[in-house]
């Protein structure tokens, strides 16, 4: 048997993460999972009042996530907002062969996008502490870098490639 793959859409909230891994997912007929549905009704709470998560916040949402993927075992595509290299590195050692789009931009256009959406818990007052919160990836060799600049089926396209490539050397 092949060792099953994990993509993982990441980038600070707004920068379409979870768009783009939707439109991926269906385009390569890939099982998608959000990451926002894995948080606890407290951090959606604390996040939802302006406060940002700490990272020992964080490590029961990440386990809960790792669990599901490695309970399954499919090739999937997570929206992932992957803020912490350590936390990055977590998903790295499920036994997945592992690609992460990391969709980056400026925090002038990401605040934009996320004041024009509606219904999210995370509000454009938390894009500081996600942005103070990545940790830039550096020397990662399963890590893409993906710019938002353009509109989302421009990046889907854009990112269509390296998906497919990726995918084709690990059947």
């Amino acid at each position: 048997m092949t060792q099953p793959y994990l993509i993982i859409s990441m980038g600070v909230s707004g920068s379409g993460k979870s768009t783009v891994a939707q439109m991926l997912a269906q385009q390569f007929d890939l099982t998608f999972l959000e990451a926002d549905d894995f948080h606890s009704p407290t951090n959606k709470a604390h996040m939802a009042a302006g406060k940002a998560l700490t990272d020992a916040m964080r490590e029961p949402w990440i386990a809960s996530i790792c669990d599901k993927i490695k309970s399954d075992g499919n090739n999937c595509i997570l929206a992932y907002s992957g803020l912490r290299r350590a936390h990055r590195q977590k998903f790295r050692e499920l036994g997945f062969k592992t690609l992460f789009l990391y969709l980056n931009g400026s925090k002038e256009l990401i605040a934009q996008r996320m004041s024009e959406r509606a219904g999210h818990f995370m509000p454009v007052s938390l894009l500081d502490s996600q942005f103070a919160s990545m940790d830039a990836p550096q020397n990662e060799p399963d890590m893409v870098l993906v710019s938002i600049d353009d509109p989302i089926p421009q990046i889907v396209a854009n990112t269509t490639h390296i998906v497919e490539s990726f995918i084709t050397a690990n059947k």
